[in-house]
């Protein structure tokens, strides 16, 4: 093993990632991680997508979690999920167990003036609604990664919610 393999990342995460299950589909593991807090971002509903986007606006925070001591490659494979929707960026978290101020990654919408950003996600919602499908289609999208000529993400993710909307 080489030894950037062994530099450690820590991820801030705030949408499907919160979900071990979808982490343990991506990683094949799930890190440590500590509930933590982002001020000054606010994460959106997207229209047409069962995931969120968080965008910088003053005054409003998230609450997610980090996940601590990633591998390059695991966040290699974290980079190919969050597709050329996102931009991975560093960011100031507060962990919530004890104010600790932590310097992280975390996925920011690319987009700052997309029209289909939309009040608040729900992450309960999601577990209740969208869990088990996106799992699923987070399944797809690794068995994809593995192919020559992988599809990016949110290709998988359109075929994938086309061919299952019908149920």
């Amino acid at each position: 093993m080489s030894q950037t393999a062994a530099a450690a990342h820590n991820v801030f995460v705030y949408g499907s990632l919160l979900a071990d299950d979808v982490v343990r589909v991506l990683l094949n593991r799930v890190p440590p991680s500590s509930a933590a807090l982002l001020n000054n971002f606010h994460r959106f509903s997207i229209k047409g997508r069962v995931y969120p986007a968080i965008l910088p606006v003053q005054n409003s925070h998230v609450t997610g979690r980090v996940l601590l001591g990633l591998t390059d490659p695991e966040l290699l494979i974290l980079d190919e999920f969050e597709d050329v929707e996102y931009q991975r960026t560093s960011v100031e978290v507060s962990l919530l167990e004890n104010s600790d101020k932590l310097q992280t990654q975390a996925y920011v919408w690319s987009n700052t003036n997309d029209p289909n950003l939309y009040g608040e996600w729900d992450f309960e919602e999601w577990k209740q609604l969208h869990k088990e499908s996106f799992t699923k289609m987070t399944m797809g999208f690794m068995e994809e990664l593995e192919l020559p000529e992988a599809k990016p993400r949110v290709a998988t993710y359109e075929t994938f919610y086309q061919q299952n909307s019908g149920n």
